[in-house]
């Protein structure tokens, strides 16, 4: 397994190591031991999966009564992934990354607490599945809308498919009572 850095401390890809053969291919989505040593001890509580068409833009979210971390990787299709730091008071406040995510790459995108998340389809179709450090609280949720101007997310889509929830996401403000305190380094 190899872990990369990304522009926001603590937000990292996993390329995890594939055996190949002639029977096809094998390898290790998560590993607690393993990420640990990678500075990744996190425990895992619940995991979700989506089925998405093309052109579909999830997010961006993050929880704030049960905040979550994630380890989000694609089984299917290809995804733009973004994370957009939302802590307070943090050094990269309103920073995001972009990466492709797909089945063939095998990459996975740890995500901490205090980021929001989303992704847009690229394929026909994507099966995305993610682990979450804390159960979904519908009460708890909260969202940026995905074209924010303050943002300038370069979405490879201009007119995606949105949940009506998602269409209605305000723009990142610092003054927002649902963001997450800046707790320092998070790996």
């Amino acid at each position: 397994m190899r872990v990369v850095d990304t522009a926001l401390p603590g937000v990292v890809i996993i390329e995890p190591a594939v055996a190949r053969d002639d029977r096809g291919l094998f390898l290790e989505t998560w590993r607690a031991d393993a990420f640990a040593a990678a500075g990744i001890a996190v425990a895992f509580v619940q995991d979700n999966y989506s089925r998405s068409a093309r052109g579909t833009l999830r997010g961006l979210h993050w929880q704030w009564r049960k905040p979550q971390a994630k380890l989000v990787r694609v089984v299917a299709g290809s995804i733009f992934d973004v994370v957009v730091d939302v802590r307070r008071d943090s050094p990269t406040f309103g920073r995001w990354v972009g990466l492709e995510l797909s089945a063939e790459s095998f990459r996975q995108v740890y995500i901490p607490v205090g980021f929001a998340h989303g992704f847009c389809v690229t394929s026909e179709v994507a099966d995305v599945e993610y682990k979450c450090s804390d159960v979904y609280d519908p009460g708890g949720e909260a969202g940026l809308i995905w074209n924010d101007p303050g943002l300038g997310i370069d979405w490879p889509i201009k007119e995606p498919l949105l949940s009506p929830k998602d269409s209605r996401n305000p723009v990142l403000e610092p003054s927002r009572v649902d963001l997450p305190a800046f707790q320092g380094p998070t790996r």
